[in-house]
C-alpha cells in the first residue's frame, strides 16, 4: 500500500497493510496537521504532489527500506488537498520481525519522505498563508 490519496487517512487500515504472522514488530509513524508553527497560530494546510512521481519515489524508499533493514511489509501515504487540525497528513508502517529494524526503517522512511518526494504544503494563517518545506 502506496498512495498518494485526497481522502482520509485511515491508521488502523495502515497498520493492518504490514501486520502478518512472520512479523514481532509493526511501528508506524503518523504525522498530523498541528495548529502552530514557528510562533504563528496554523488555521489548516493545503498538500500538493506530483502524484505519479511522488509514488514511484515513494516505492523506491520502500525498497530501499526492505533492502537495508529486515522489513518484511511496508505502507505509505501522503494525503493531499485541505486538512484541518488534527487530521493525519502522512501514516507510514512497517512490519518486521524484530523493532529495531522496524523503528530504524520508519524513521528512515519520513525522512526521505520528506528530503525527496514532490510534496508540497501551503499553511493557513489568520493573516495569510505561505509554502513551508516539508
Amino acid at each position: 500500500m502506496i498512495e498518494i490519496t485526497s481522502e482520509p487517512i485511515d491508521a488502523g487500515k495502515i497498520t493492518q497493510a504490514v501486520g502478518h504472522a512472520e512479523d514481532g514488530a509493526i511501528v508506524t509513524f503518523l504525522g498530523v496537521v498541528r495548529d502552530h508553527d514557528s510562533g504563528r497560530s496554523v488555521r489548516y494546510l493545503e498538500y500538493e504532489a506530483y502524484s505519479e512521481m511522488a509514488v514511484a519515489l515513494m516505492k523506491g524508499i520502500a525498497t530501499e527500506i526492505s533492502d537495508r533493514w529486515s522489513i518484511t511489509h511496508v505502507a505509505m501515504v501522503h494525503r493531499i488537498g485541505r486538512l484541518e487540525i488534527g487530521d493525519i497528513a502522512v501514516a507510514i508502517a512497517v512490519g518486521s520481525p524484530h523493532r529495531l529494524e522496524a523503528f530504524e526503517a520508519c524513521h528512515y522512511a519520513i525522512d526521505r519522505v520528506k528530503e525527496t518526494v514532490p510534496i508540497w504544503k501551503k499553511e493557513f494563517y489568520h493573516d495569510g498563508a505561505e509554502w513551508k518545506d516539508r
